[in-house]
């Protein structure tokens, strides 16, 4: 099957990206260097094409009580204009994928519209789940992306680089707010429409922008003109592992809950609306985990990756789910899957690199955190 490409594909390659296959598309690894990227993010302000990713609307007469079922945050803590993060999951409280919904609130129609941004390695499983369960229900379920540009704009000064380019002031939009506006950009001459929130994948602040084709390319060319540094997936999960975010596949996976992920603060069990896996936490919360998911400090300078043996007291206890060298911290980092009664802060192991045993300790995530 031929890889798909993004709208930016070729202005990505104009910037001298290496592409590689991710998901089934061809996309961007880096630009300019994993380590110039990873930093831009962290002290100025650096662009991501997600074009790749699936985004869904969601409308009928009440969808979120329909949705409600498939999640277990509590769906009417948000109103129109906010958005939560949450989870998919199945009956036994296993992770389909992780996920943002945003309360697009009622439209001309009298629909109430919500719209899901989810990951491109499980759309396809993600729209058959979606369909299977809110379909029955007249709940319905359209492609909000269609051929358009999902990108993000993350690092501190990213308030700043977008207002230099828009004609709309944009410091009122709060974290997982979000709004659609009708925009002109430095450029280009038509005004289109954007969707924006505050979100994104990086432990920064910024925004997700969801455009038409035409649109996003002429932000994409603008915000470079103005200074911002193009990123590639490479620094984008260095970036998300320094934030200890999940990423699913790795991380995160039909065999993990929430609460063994670490995402407990996601399940509302005081919500009494029904949830699939509803039961199998309440389970979970009553007799407790067998296994967590805790964040990793390596010592020396080897690199623990996704699958990498974990050894205490002589016995292979775990492995690696994600691991990277932390350009902020300049140490190895990693997340892993232990027994519950080891995974206590402090606890020292090893991780077997190259059949040698690298010392490490359980620490508290995420390892880096952003000063307000």
């Amino acid at each position: 099957m031929t890889s798909k490409t993004t709208p930016l594909h070729q202005t990505c390659l104009e910037l001298g990206a290496r592409i590689v296959e991710f998901a089934g598309w061809q996309m961007p690894i880096q630009f300019s260097g994993l380590i110039n990227e990873h930093n831009a993010v962290r002290n100025n302000a650096g662009l991501f094409d997600i074009s790749h990713m699936g985004v869904f609307e969601i409308k009928g007469i009440n969808p979120k009580e329909t949705l409600q079922k498939l999640v277990p945050s509590d769906l009417d803590r948000i109103g129109p204009g906010e958005a939560c993060y949450t989870v998919l999951l199945n009956e036994d409280g296993g992770i389909i994928d992780d996920l943002i919904i945003y309360d697009l609130g009622i439209d001309n129609k009298n629909n109430h519209c919500l719209l899901s941004v989810i990951n491109a390695g499980c759309t396809q499983e993600d729209l058959a789940w979606l369909k299977k369960n809110l379909t029955p229900h007249k709940i319905e379920l359209s492609d909000a992306k269609k051929d358009g540009v999902l990108i993000a704009l993350q690092g501190p000064k990213a308030i700043q680089k977008l207002n230099e380019i828009i004609d709309k002031p944009l410091g009122n939009i709060p974290r997982f707010g979000h709004r659609r506006m009708q925009v002109k950009i430095n450029d280009y001459k038509e005004s289109f429409s954007m969707f924006l929130a505050r979100t994104g994948y990086t432990g920064e602040d910024g925004f997700e922008i969801l455009t038409n084709k035409e649109g996003g390319i002429a932000i994409w060319r603008q915000l470079i003109k103005n200074g911002v540094t193009p990123c590639g997936l490479g620094a984008r999960d260095t970036l998300r592992l320094e934030a200890a975010m999940p990423l699913y596949g790795n991380d995160i996976n039909q065999k993990t809950t929430p609460l063994e992920a670490g995402l407990g603060w996601l399940v509302h069990m005081e919500n009494p609306k029904d949830f699939f896996g509803k039961e199998a936490l309440e389970i979970q919360n009553r007799e407790g985990i067998k296994k967590k998911l805790v964040g990793l400090k390596l010592e020396g300078k080897a690199i623990a990756r996704k699958g990498y043996k974990i050894i205490y007291d002589n016995k292979i206890t775990g492995q690696i789910t994600s691991g990277t060298w932390s350009p902020t911290l300049n140490e190895a980092i990693a997340l892993a899957y232990l027994p519950t009664e080891i995974s206590s802060l402090g606890t020292e192991l090893h991780v077997e690199i190259r059949k040698k045993l690298h010392k490490a300790i359980v620490v508290k995530r995420p390892f880096y955190r952003r000063v307000s």
